[in-house]
């Protein structure tokens, strides 16, 4: 093929009726350093596609231990990944910026990207950081704080009636106005941004540094169409391939209804499937991704499904030990629990929730 950005995945797989998503490919002949010398995502900047891009203090955030947690579980260890300490309060902050340097190296001036919230305040406030223009395309339900955040950046917020509709107008924006997009616009589904999505191997980065010889043993993520998961399980394979770590963790996906465990258990992964998010717009919709069934089979973990009925109680529960947390990034502390239950996670794994956004944002 080619050397393009493919933005509805890879050619090939499409045309024959199976999209999935593209990867970045670095030359695995010579080894590479972290910059110790340097902070955030920084410290990986050979894994990086962009060496420059513009930086508003992303990554770097920490892995925290709240004592009864694992007791409380049955478990020897838990641990909790804070993304809600990235700049604009998620793990959005590690995709946006990359998205905007290949943005501007392509001398596009406008990027443009489909959110329910987060990702949409981040890529507004570092298109602002890039001196670049920035659409987003949400619906009427987006919160009142992510919607401020995002106009007061000086993005354009066009509201469509419905998410699926969100899509068409990306594409308009794509093939006949010139703007950059972040996010996926075809259906079935790939991921986002393949040059955004690197962003995220800089999370297992972080969690072989900061936990060294006590790396966990599963790790449960929020997901939707699987790119933090993916990111996360690719970083995981290069950190292998380096010789940091034996082994990989175990992924699990944690969603609002059951998409990926229905495809886990033998449904066509292009289909569509129905359910409820209303207490989790960040990780709704009704699609799931082949890059999300890959990461899961591949790192041998699974899937769990947390309906709206569970997710007060688990804001409530972190919350007073500290963390206030989004619903979509609270309902990792209830999938634990599940998935110990279900005997897919054991009495002797070592476990890490991903909280991928703080809850100051309304939802």
């Amino acid at each position: 093929m080619e050397p393009d950005d493919y933005f509805k995945g890879c050619p090939r797989c499409l045309d024959d009726g199976y999209p999935a998503s593209l990867k970045i490919l670095f030359d695995y002949k010579n080894s590479w350093d972290i910059d110790q010398k340097a902070r955030g995502m920084f410290r990986y900047i050979d894994r990086l596609p962009y060496r420059s891009f513009p930086t508003l203090g992303e990554g770097g955030t920490p892995v925290i231990h709240l004592e009864g947690l694992a007791d409380e579980l049955g478990i020897p260890e838990l641990w909790l990944k804070n993304e809600g300490q990235n700049p604009t309060g998620s793990h959005k902050d590690r995709m946006s910026p990359l998205i905007v340097a290949r943005a501007a190296s392509l001398k596009r001036t406008t990027v443009v990207a489909a959110s329910s919230g987060n990702a949409g305040a981040s890529l507004a406030a570092y298109a602002a950081a890039g001196g670049l223009q920035c659409k987003i395309v949400t619906t009427p339900k987006i919160g009142r704080i992510w919607e401020k955040a995002i106009r007061t950046s000086g993005a354009e917020i066009i509201k469509v009636s419905n998410s699926k509709e969100r899509w068409e107008v990306i594409r308009n924006q794509v093939e006949n106005e010139g703007a950059y997009p972040a996010t996926n616009y075809s259906s079935p589904p790939v991921g986002s941004n393949l040059f955004g999505v690197q962003g995220y191997v800089t999370v297992a980065f972080e969690i072989v540094e900061q936990m060294k010889a006590n790396l966990p043993t599963a790790i449960i993520i929020p997901c939707t169409r699987g790119d933090l998961l993916w990111g996360i399980w690719e970083g995981f394979i290069e950190a292998k391939r380096m010789g940091w770590i034996n082994s990989i963790p175990r992924l699990y996906a944690v969603e609002p209804f059951p998409r990926l465990s229905q495809v886990l258990q033998g449904s066509d992964y292009r289909e569509e499937f129905k359910g409820d998010s209303s207490q989790m717009p960040s990780i709704g919709g009704n699609t799931v991704t082949y890059q999300a069934m890959h990461a899961i089979n591949s790192s041998g973990g699974g899937a769990v499904s947390i309906p709206n009925i569970e997710v007060e109680q688990a804001q409530k529960d972190l919350a007073k030990r500290g963390l206030f947390l989004e619903g979509s990034a609270a309902v990792t502390w209830p999938a634990a629990s599940k998935l110990i239950k279900s005997g897919e996670i054991n009495k002797n794994d070592k476990v890490l929730l991903m909280l991928t956004s703080h809850g100051y944002k309304g939802v």
